[in-house]
């Protein structure tokens, strides 16, 4: 069973219903996300919220949206060997990649800001000031305001390779932009859930009904724990209703693949469910440099 947010009648509501299948059993309204991802035992509070009465049925064909509320959204990079070598090629700075990969302290990074994210079914952006775009799915640690990890969920960090490669100093632009995040499509108890090393993430990018990109890799060759990463963000940071966290991808397109406007996305992680967004430009080409 997982944790639903929904929207009925022009109001965000919670709901339950299997990863998989989706949901289908509105819960109180005065239940949300901040109030157990806030609460001291978030455990217990979204355990008893899955268990709590029904309020109603959800409609066929209702708007499913990203499973949060006031929760930012962070991303660790270079969790992986192919992220790794993948960062070190794009990149005129390729010592930096390698030494973090190794380093006690991994690469953090702030992706989205609350009400950011989009869920299942919206649009993820690509830049119109870049050529060279591309997804990058990955296992969420969904924490509540103590650091423990009660949920997990699906995240597609959405980056621009060309940005990112033509200076490290870019990483923010190349990462942070309208439609970069997404999030979805719920949330899974970390009781409910496959052990994280049995995991396995699947992507697949279908352009004008073909697809043109598979790929899958195994969680469990990331080369840092969720526990670990999860230590590295709240040590000195607050989140009152708690926080997301992408881990990291491995799936790393070959140079000549990019994402288009009109791409259709499809990210599944075992257990997790399925999250699918569609493709389409944003921003404007870059102004012309000051003299």
């Amino acid at each position: 069973m997982a944790l639903w947010k929904v929207m009925v009648d022009g109001v965000a509501r919670l709901a339950r219903g299997p990863a998989v299948e989706g949901p289908s059993e509105l819960l109180p309204p005065e239940l949300t996300l901040d109030g157990i991802l806030g609460a001291e035992d978030a455990a217990a509070q979204l355990a008893e919220a899955l268990a709590a009465r029904v309020a109603g049925s959800v409609p066929v064909g209702t708007p499913v949206l990203a499973p949060l509320d006031r929760q930012e959204v962070w991303a660790a990079g270079v969790t992986y060997p192919r992220s790794r070598d993948a960062r070190m090629h794009e990149s005129q700075a390729p010592d930096a990649y390698d030494r973090v990969y190794e380093a006690a302290r991994p690469e953090l990074f702030f992706k989205a800001a609350p009400g950011r994210a989009v869920g299942p079914g919206a649009r993820v952006g690509v830049r119109a000031d870049s050529g060279w775009d591309v997804p990058e799915p990955e296992l969420a640690l969904v924490a509540d305001r103590s650091g423990q990890i009660v949920a997990y969920s699906i995240g597609n960090d959405v980056s621009s390779r060309s940005i990112e490669g033509e200076n490290t100093l870019y990483l923010p632009q190349a990462k942070v932009f309208r439609g970069s995040c997404a999030v979805g499509p719920c949330l899974v108890p970390t009781e409910e859930a496959p052990p994280v090393d049995a995991m396995r993430i699947t992507l697949e990018v279908t352009r004008d009904g073909s697809s043109v990109y598979t790929d899958e890799v195994h969680v469990a060759t990331m080369t840092r724990t969720p526990e670990e990463l999860i230590r590295w963000l709240y040590l000195a940071q607050d989140f009152p209703y708690g926080a997301v966290l992408l881990t990291g991808t491995a799936i790393v397109p070959e140079d000549d693949f990019t994402l288009r406007p009109g791409d259709d996305v499809r990210i599944a992680i075992t257990g997790l469910g399925e999250l699918r967004n569609g493709v389409e430009q944003v921003g404007a080409a870059p102004p012309p440099r000051s003299a």
